[in-house]
């Protein structure tokens, strides 16, 4: 009976927080009431604040369950033991652009963190959370990029905190960027190559070129040059 109560006390926590994430998205979050989203959930405002002290733990709470996954990546990117960090952290942005592009929740948290949310008020605390977690996010990059130094991935000239920076305001760039017009480019199919671009820039890798190749048509068809990140070109090569 105990078991029951408690899968029923987290189902009722999954609605409120997937009702949390359409109110928040059709109406901004400071639009935003508690009673809004009660209704949205079909709960009562006491079975809210069962599961959650007020809006803003809400919030995170909606936050936590897409952006901690791609957290869990960046750090395992950043581990010592890690034989090829470069591309484990390529892995872990290509993952994030695309699962943006093609899951619903990610689509709506990030829409709602990009173009409906007012950092006031209630939720002025949260502004302070999301400091120290892209300050957490910056470091782990940092050590990755720092490990790609060490094994030779990377010029050993590096400026790793700036290269951190600069794939941090990518990133976030590219998913504000596509959110505000999805139509404008496929950020699915081309999150491969807008990684692959500022990476292989930093690498000091030429920007792999399709080459031409011909079908049972005749026609020209690409073929993709791009190496693997972290690999090195072959021996000879020019």
């Amino acid at each position: 009976m105990a078991r029951r109560t408690k899968e029923e006390a987290q189902e009722t926590r999954n609605r409120i927080l997937d009702a949390a994430e359409q109110v928040f998205r059709d109406k901004g979050v400071s639009g935003t009431s508690l009673e809004d989203i009660a209704d949205r959930a079909e709960v009562t405002r006491g079975a809210i604040y069962w599961h959650f002290a007020n809006k803003a733990d809400l919030f995170l709470a909606m936050t936590d369950r897409v952006t901690l996954p791609m957290e869990e990546m960046v750090q395992q990117a950043a581990e010592d033991a890690i034989a090829d960090p470069l591309a484990r952290l390529r892995d872990a942005c290509v993952h994030a652009l695309r699962k943006t592009a093609q899951e619903p929740r990610c689509r709506r948290v990030f829409e709602i963190l990009c173009h409906r949310c007012e950092y006031v008020g209630e939720l002025s605390a949260i502004l302070d959370r999301h400091r120290q977690c892209r300050s957490s996010a910056l470091a782990l990059i940092e050590r990755a990029l720092r490990n790609a130094v060490i094994r030779g991935q990377l010029p050993p000239h590096t400026d790793v905190r700036r290269v951190a920076i600069g794939l941090d305001a990518y990133f976030f760039g590219l998913i504000y960027t596509w959110l505000l017009d999805p139509a404008s480019f496929d950020l699915a199919k081309e999150a491969e190559r807008l990684v692959d671009i500022y990476l292989d820039g930093v690498a000091g890798r030429p920007a792999a070129r399709p080459a031409a190749r011909s079908g049972k048509d005749g026609a020209a068809r690409p073929r993709s040059t791009r190496r693997r990140a972290g690999a090195s070109p072959a021996r000879g090569s020019k």
